[in-house]
């Protein structure tokens, strides 16, 4: 396996790259050059896309199939960015071969494939990551930041809102959207309930409602287009969660809306409101109106990582971003994935029978992120200028 050290532990840690879809372009725009990590080897079910994206990518080779991939001598990390449905299954190969994984979300398509991929890193003594890390950015951090210092009070609420008409609009291949493990809960919802979980802590039950609107989809742009895709999930789901600290939060997700004027989410306290910018973004304004206050005002960035992108929680976890060693719990780690994972399951659990889940989780809130220059963790030197 590759070196596990990484810029601040010494060492270049080898990664490997399981799916090359649309968003593996957003994962290399932040991999690809960094100081900290070589991507050695890449593999897709589509050979000649994992040849092309071989190709930009200095040393780097095309592995034949996963199994190649985590038996690359320079793979120490791989980068699991498959859909849904496949996540359990890397994950186990991963494990089976002493290798880290850091994963797209959800941490698998259901519940008990989630435990099951825990066990396994566990026995292994491997670790594992789990997107969104977009909660890593100045956005939810500084939110996060604002309400520790108390500047609301006692956090008392949170609302949290997303709605689309459906990706099949602009997605040539929306299936798995619509499939075991999509759905606007499965696919959004990660970024909302894990900045929940930073901002507010662990949720302890949950209670929640859903319905589908219609059974069949239609792909509107691309080779497919006009093709029809059954719907197998829920794609309006509502509830609430019951955090730990006390605090009550609303949570709407739904692929049958056209648009909204909801903030994506707000965080009440006794004291003061907050605005937390889009989860989906890694930056935006953090707003805060306190009692007694003429109005909303801006906040400037407190915590996170500046100018972040997909990506970060994986230099993060393989300790490449100027803060230190690979930290034992990522702070984009599989123990929140989890949770979060068993919080969805929860509201779709609760809107069959109608009552409240109780959670069996219950992650440590990672680390609050220091204000952390794009520079800094990028790895570059610290001069004037640097971006």
């Amino acid at each position: 396996m590759g070196t596990t050290s990484a810029p601040g532990g010494g060492g270049v840690v080898g990664l490997g790259i399981v799916g090359l879809g649309v968003i593996s372009r957003q994962y290399l725009d932040t991999l690809a050059g960094h100081p900290g990590v070589r991507v050695a080897a890449v593999t897709d079910l589509d050979r000649s896309r994992a040849e092309a994206v071989a190709a930009e990518l200095p040393g780097a080779r095309v592995a034949a199939d996963l199994d190649a991939l985590v038996a690359d001598d320079d793979v120490s990390v791989v980068l699991d960015l498959t859909t849904p449905g496949v996540h359990a299954h890397v994950a186990a190969t991963c494990a089976a071969a002493g290798v880290d994984r850091y994963g797209e979300k959800p941490l698998a398509a259901d519940l008990a494939a989630s435990f099951e991929a825990m066990a396994a890193a566990t026995a292994a003594g491997t670790r594992v990551g789990c997107a969104p890390d977009t909660v890593l950015g100045t956005g939810v951090q500084t939110a996060r930041d604002a309400v520790a210092q108390g500047r609301i009070g006692t956090p008392t609420s949170a609302v949290a809102t997303w709605v689309s008409p459906g990706h099949e609009a602009w997605h040539p291949h929306p299936d798995f959207y619509y499939a075991p493990g999509g759905g606007p809960l499965l696919d959004m919802g990660p970024y909302y309930l894990t900045s929940l979980v930073q901002i507010l802590g662990p949720v302890v039950w949950v209670q929640g409602a859903a319905s589908t609107s219609r059974d069949e989809r239609t792909i509107g742009s691309g080779p497919r287009a006009g093709e029809r895709v059954p719907v197998q999930v829920a794609t309006h789901v509502t509830g609430v969660l019951g955090h730990a600290s006390g605090a009550l939060s609303t949570v709407t997700v739904s692929f049958d809306a056209v648009g909204s004027h909801a903030r994506p989410i707000e965080v009440h306290g006794t004291e003061g409101s907050l605005v937390v910018p889009d989860p989906n973004r890694f930056d935006g304004d953090v707003e805060l109106t306190s009692l007694g206050s003429a109005g909303w005002e801006v906040l400037p960035a407190s915590a996170g990582f500046e100018g972040a992108g997909r990506g970060i929680g994986l230099l993060e976890m393989v300790g490449a971003v100027g803060l230190g060693d690979a930290p034992a719990s990522p702070r984009a780690g599989g123990d929140v994935g989890l949770h979060v994972m068993e919080v969805m399951t929860g509201l779709l659990a609760s809107a069959d029978d109608g009552g409240r889940v109780a959670m069996t989780t219950s992650p440590a809130v990672p680390p609050l992120v220091p204000l952390t220059a794009a520079a800094t963790w990028r790895g570059v030197p610290d001069v004037a200028g640097a971006a």
